[in-house]
């Protein structure tokens, strides 16, 4: 995301909500036939996490899933610069006292989160019902930085680095909610490999660690908009059993509650990202290094 990006969605969130969704959809439209690299990833995602599809059905989610990360863009502006007020009567949250419950043990909650499409907004209507922390990973363009930084502490308690276990903990010693998403592949190192839609996929052990040390529970949420214009934010029962004393199987409980967020609305979900580029030991190399799809 350009910083010219950043001005016109700054630009462009003082048009009227609809408006902002039609022109979502075009960006989206114009990204899956310019941003060929990331198109190629998401076919590789896709046509590895989802083989029974034909390819004309995998091309076709790849192409609503671009549709969907074009509103995705229009939707984190609206997140850092409107009003957080005009989403009151637009989300429904399903699942609260899974969170309560959660939340009764005094302990803090781990939010298990993922790259929805709706990643910001996500956070800005989670944020009407009760306050939240988010680990992130900052970003190296430090007008991006500063934007992004910016527009989530409108609606979050605090943000804190990836790499923070200590602020993490701290939050959660004081009941607090911290959101966190696992679902990226941030190399062999602090991960094992467990299955993400039947394919191994090199996933961080830090949810466990931070569930063991604290001692808090893990709740997935998951965050759709409806055909309607509406988003619904739903919470489902805390990781049974969780962590186990088993990294490998801690990582699959986390990539298995994962994927049931996903699966409400599989072309909501940001594909574009490089899920399977570290492999097992004696595995072939990266699947992304060549395709089977064409590129029109």
């Amino acid at each position: 995301m350009t910083n010219g990006v950043i001005v016109l969605l700054r630009l462009m969130n003082a048009l009227p909500f609809n408006a902002q969704i039609r022109i979502g959809k075009f960006f989206g439209l114009v990204l899956y036939r310019l941003a060929k690299t990331r198109r190629h990833i998401a076919h590789v995602n896709i046509s590895l996490c989802f083989p029974t599809l034909s390819q004309d059905q995998q091309r076709s989610l790849v192409k609503k899933s671009f549709v969907n990360y074009g509103i995705g863009l229009t939707e984190a502006a609206m997140a850092w610069w409107s009003n957080p007020r005009s989403f009151d009567t637009k989300v429904t949250l399903e699942g609260r006292e899974y969170l309560d419950q959660a939340l009764s043990g005094g302990k803090g909650v781990i939010l298990l989160g993922a790259h929805y499409s709706t990643l910001d907004l996500g956070g800005l209507l989670f944020s009407r019902f009760y306050p939240l922390s988010c680990m992130y990973r900052p970003n190296k363009n430090e007008f991006l930085e500063h934007s992004i930084r910016s527009g989530r502490l409108r609606y979050l308690e605090s943000l804190i680095g990836k790499s923070d276990f200590r602020s993490v903990l701290k939050k959660l010693r004081q009941n607090k909610i911290v959101w966190y998403a696992p679902d990226q592949d941030f190399g062999p190192n602090n991960a094992v490999f467990a299955p993400f839609f039947g394919v191994e996929a090199a996933t961080t052990t830090a949810t466990a660690r931070l569930a063991k040390l604290s001692g808090a529970p893990v709740v997935l949420i998951s965050h759709h908009r409806t055909e309607a214009g509406n988003y619904t934010v739903r919470l489902h029962p805390a990781l049974p059993n969780f962590p186990d004393p088993d990294d490998a199987v801690s990582a699959a409980a986390v990539n298995k509650a994962i994927e049931t967020g996903i699966s409400y609305d599989t072309a909501q979900y940001m594909w574009v990202h490089r899920r399977f580029k570290t492999r097992p030991t004696g595995s072939p190399g990266s699947p992304y290094i060549q395709s089977n799809f064409e590129d029109n």
